[in-house]
């Protein structure tokens, strides 16, 4: 070992030996879970052997002599490593293939995810500046048998344990090296993606509506909204502007129901593509967008996207699914603050111009940061966190630690952020629309927790075992044909607290004038339904290499109450 450890080669090992500590946390997590179950001697020494065989690929890996295998290596490795390790400490979980997935279908997130998580990213990012430069130095000198044996090893390590998590469905990757974990991740989804066989996406199959609809159906989803945090669905919530509206068209509120799984990117492809909790996966990727049932209606479509800006796609959203939206606006030039104003504005202008359409709304809501995403106006709950000062999508860290006192902050600068583009965003949309008989769905994709039970940790949503506010959101039915009224009200008498998400599509086809028969066989029961939801929302949406979703149900009863001693407010 002497030739292993001389000069150089020793100041390069032991950088890659502070990287794999620096994520040796979550070695102990998964060894204390072991141990929490009793004495399991088998599990724990085959964790161990894997650990070493990771470990030795990453030693092997910094003793190539080639400096073009070696340098690409080493910055995978590194990339791979800050990616676990950044989700693992922010989440306070182990990343699962699954949240990998996610990940990667959000990626458009990635810069509100260095504002909220700045400081986990910053650690995990010296930690990969570590093992970048460990393994990407030239070794000196021979370095014996044993550098020889760990060089030749080093990648063919890497593929076992690849090929070990390929046949375990993803699983068993917890507590291993966050570098090795995330290029095993990467190499399972590259191979998925050359051999994913989806088949050609169908045409709309269902009977074309009798008459074509003479009214706009709308569908407006909310971002990052608890619904337990609405004055709606609690007397000390924050204030909605849907629970007493200065409009004439009725507001029915089907309460608390459950989102479609706890991540945006699903969530929303779901809301589009329709698809039961049976079915979704193969619905998502062969079955029509909404988009196409709306045409066949004889609709407009149109897709008002506060999220995105300079024609960037989000959400699982394709040149395909472009295709079948006639008008599409996103709002490069307005401020992250002023954009769901300004969808309130355009909204009410669609409503009122004559032409029957089907619109979707992608709002701001109260994605994180949410220290800037409201101004001083509506600062009415304190303590808060700190203000920054600038344009949110330039905003700083929300310095967030997963400490419950500096919960308390954020929590209280997320009711703000409700009060702004929840609240005053409808003050603003009924000042301004003339809703008449068309129908508004109002939910959002999926729920949050704040650590209202005291746990520790830094994850409002995403999680891979996460608490049920994460799959609680807000379900609402604005306007509607006055003989439609009782119809609703009848619906809510059913449903209340107990409906989800997956009824929002049918039901929305049922408004199009498809009918709802042909309708509830191919997309399951919608709000009229009798038939009982689950109540359950998906905390394995991906569900990849053979594994199976994972429903999570909520407990009506159990959902947390926001803390009243949080704040003192200023009217």
């Amino acid at each position: 070992m002497q030739g292993v450890l001389r000069g150089r080669n020793s100041l390069k090992l032991g950088l890659v030996g502070v990287a794999i500590l620096a994520g040796s946390g979550e070695a102990f997590r998964r060894i204390l879970g072991f141990a929490s179950g009793g004495l399991q001697f088998v599990p724990m020494a085959g964790f161990a052997v894997l650990f070493i065989v990771c470990a030795a690929s990453l030693f092997g890996a910094a003793l190539i002599r080639r400096g073009w295998l070696r340098w690409p290596l080493a910055i995978i490795l590194a990339a791979a490593a800050m990616l676990v390790n950044t989700y693992q400490w922010a989440m306070g979980d182990f990343m699962t293939y699954d949240a990998f997935l996610t990940m990667l279908q959000s990626s458009g997130d990635l810069g509100n995810a260095a504002v909220q998580y700045g400081s986990s990213m910053a650690v995990s990012g010296l930690a990969a500046i570590c093992l970048i430069l460990g393994i990407g130095l030239q070794p000196k000198g021979s370095t014996g048998w044993p550098g020889k044996l760990l060089t030749v090893l080093s990648i063919p390590a890497i593929l076992a344990v690849t090929a070990l998590l390929f046949f375990k469905a993803g699983n068993g990757g917890n507590g291993l090296p966050a570098a090795n974990v995330g290029t095993s991740y990467a190499l399972l989804a590259g191979y998925e993606a050359m051999t994913a066989s989806r088949g050609e996406r169908q045409a709309v199959m269902l009977s074309a509506p009798e008459q074509a609809p003479q009214s706009d159906v709308v569908l407006i989803i909310d971002e990052s909204i608890a619904g337990a945090y609405l004055d709606i669905n609690n007397p000390e919530g924050v204030y909605s502007g849907l629970a007493a509206p200065d409009t004439d068209s009725p507001i029915t509120n089907f309460g608390l129901a459950a989102s479609i799984t706890n991540c945006s990117a699903g969530a929303n492809a779901v809301l589009r593509f329709g698809g039961t909790r049976d079915t979704y996966r193969q619905t998502i990727a062969t079955g029509p967008p909404i988009w196409q049932f709306a045409r066949k209606a004889g609709l407009q479509t149109v897709y008002l996207d506060a999220q995105r800006t300079g024609g960037e796609y989000q959400n699982m959203m394709d040149e395909a699914e472009r295709a079948s939206i006639d008008v599409w606006e996103q709002f490069d030039e307005t401020p992250v603050l002023h954009r769901d104003h300004l969808i309130a504005d355009r909204l009410a202008q669609y409503l009122s111009d004559g032409t029957p359409q089907f619109i979707l709304v992608n709002k701001i809501g109260a994605h994180f940061p949410v220290s800037d995403k409201f101004p001083d106006s509506h600062a009415k709950y304190r303590p808060m966190l700190k203000r920054q000062g600038l344009d949110v999508s330039e905003a700083g860290a929300d310095d967030l630690d997963g400490r419950q006192s500096n919960w308390v902050l954020y929590r209280n600068s997320y009711r703000n952020t409700l009060g702004w583009n929840v609240g005053a965003f409808f003050d603003r949309f009924f000042a301004k629309a003339e809703i008449g008989d068309a129908t508004i769905i109002y939910t959002s994709d999926h729920g949050q927790t704040f650590h209202e039970r005291g746990e520790y940790g830094e994850a409002t949503h995403c999680s891979p075992n996460p608490q049920i506010e994460e799959g609680v959101v807000p379900l609402v039915v604005i306007g509607g044909p006055r003989e439609q009224a009782e119809r609703w009200q009848n619906a809510v008498k059913l449903h209340a607290n107990a409906a989800s998400n997956y009824r929002i599509f049918p039901t929305l086809l049922w408004l199009m004038g498809y009918r709802q028969g042909e309708v509830g066989e191919a997309y399951g029961p919608d709000l009229f339904s009798p038939a009982a939801d689950p109540f359950t929302f998906n905390t394995n949406f991906t569900a990849r290499l053979g594994s199976q979703p994972r429903w999570l149900h909520i407990d009506i009863e159990d959902v947390q109450s926001p803390p009243v001693t949080d704040y003192r407010t200023q009217e």
